[in-house]
Parts: structure tokens; sequence; C-alpha cells
């Protein structure tokens, strides 16, 4: 079975060739960009109708919201970690160190970390149905 931080990570690649296709070939130089700017600015200059312009804003704010959402994961990832990293230090340090006077400070580190890991799965749950309401019915 494959690393989930590897799965994670092409994921994250992958996302940002499909958002950003030119950053890994040659860019163009800037004079080409800063005329493309201005052609696309005049283009956009004209008034469209209402209709047009929220059925346009809804696929990038779709696809913004996949993306705090997969960055919300990745937090919900590390956390889950760094739970698991501090359960290790105190029986280390309680039971292998007998350093009973960093027992406490360590206990409220992980109790700490256990109350954001409960609170951003409640968030992330709660941004998937924001995002699912996002997605056009087909």
């Amino acid at each position: 079975m494959s690393d989930t931080r590897n799965v994670a990570h092409a994921k994250k690649v992958t996302q940002e060739k499909v958002h950003h296709p030119e950053s890994g070939s040659r860019a163009r130089p800037r004079k080409d960009r800063k005329k493309a700017t201005t052609q696309s600015d005049a283009a956009t200059s004209k008034p469209a109708p209402a209709e047009v312009a929220k059925v346009e804003q809804a696929p990038g704010e779709l696809e913004k919201s996949v993306a705090v959402l997969s960055k919300l994961r990745d937090m919900e990832f590390h956390s889950r970690a760094n739970i698991e990293a501090l359960a290790g230090l105190i029986l280390t340090i309680e039971d292998e160190l007998k350093q009973k006077e960093f027992s406490d400070p360590i206990s409220a580190l992980y109790a700490a970390q256990d109350g954001f890991h409960t609170q951003i799965a409640a968030l992330i749950e709660s941004y998937e149905t924001k995002c699912a309401s996002l997605k056009p019915s087909a």
C-alpha cells in the first residue's frame, strides 16, 4: 500500500499542473503577457448579462473551494501524525526516561492537538457539503 503522503503530494502536483499549465513549459516573454492581459481586459470591459457572469463565476469558485478542501485535508493528515508523535513522546518520557515533570506539558500539547484535530475534521465535513452544493447539477 502506498504512503498517503505520497498520494496527497501527487494529487497536489496534478492539481497545480491543471491550474498552471505553463509553469512546466517555457513561459512567454513578458511583452506577450502584457498584450494578452490588455486584450482580455478589453474583452471583459463589455457588460455581460448577469446570468452568464454567475455561471462563469461558479466553476472558479468550485475549483478554489476544492483547493481549500484539499489543504484542509492535508492539515488534518498532519494533525493526526502530530497526535501519534505526541503519544509516542508521552510514553517515552513517562515510561522510559522517568521524567514526570515533562509529562504534563506534553499531555497538554496532546490535548490541544486532539482538540484541533476534532475541530478541523468537523470543518472538513461541513466544507465538503459546501463543495458538493457548488457542483453544477447535470
